[in-house]
């Protein structure tokens, strides 16, 4: 099966570090952020798991759930765990998935046969709480995940799923966002926008962003 932006993030049932998860419960109504790795006790994933569990105060503020993957066993993981602990100096605060029959690396296309034919890739996606893809990213073995641009695209799906906007390159919180070219009513804009807009043409348009007072 292979995932596209817009589809319907399959549920599934599956051992974790946490015990028996079943994804759709454990997302319930927030975000998440499911993301694989080859496997446990592997150095760049070790960094990672580490930093996302930092980012713990990041994700609440957006309403976003983490939970990792990878084809280990559950001891194999609490073992892991211990080691991304005492290296990383924190403390892993949500599941990782126990994959070893590989059914959810299947149901999520994470193994590649061209990479590898018993390994997932690293691949990350961001599932909004109606269960759709919106973002899939998938890195090689040998590059470390940037997590901030993970929480810069959680920001911008939140932001222009409630607004009619869309957020330009290298947009962070805060920087003016693009009126989307559908919105044409002028009554309609300047309701929606009351700190009016500058338009560079006719099609790109920048407003400060909504949410800032």
């Amino acid at each position: 099966m292979s995932l596209r932006l817009g589809d319907i993030a399959p549920n599934f049932q599956q051992q974790s570090s946490a015990g028996l998860i079943d994804f759709y419960e454990f997302l319930g109504d927030s975000w998440g952020i499911l993301f694989s790795h080859p496997a446990d006790y592997t150095p760049v994933c070790t960094t990672e798991l580490g930093f996302t569990a930092k980012l713990k105060s990041e994700f609440e503020k957006r309403n976003v759930k983490a939970i990792a993957l990878s084809v280990d066993d559950v001891d194999s993981h609490h073992g892991w765990i211990e080691d991304i602990n005492a290296t990383q100096n924190t403390t892993v605060n949500f599941p990782i998935i126990a994959d070893e029959d590989r059914k959810v690396s299947t149901l999520y296309d994470f193994i590649h046969p061209n990479a590898s034919e018993t390994l997932t890739v690293r691949s990350l996606l961001i599932i909004d709480p109606n269960k759709k893809v919106r973002l899939i990213i998938t890195y090689p073995a040998s590059t470390g995940r940037n997590f901030d641009e993970v929480l810069r695209v959680v920001d911008s799906l939140q932001l222009t799923d409630n607004y009619k906007v869309a957020t330009p390159a290298n947009w962070q919180h805060g920087d003016d966002v693009v009126i989307v070219p559908s919105l044409q009513d002028e009554d309609e804009i300047k309701q929606r926008f009351p700190k009016g807009y500058k338009a560079l043409t006719p099609y790109l348009r920048l407003t400060p962003q909504p949410e800032r007072g």
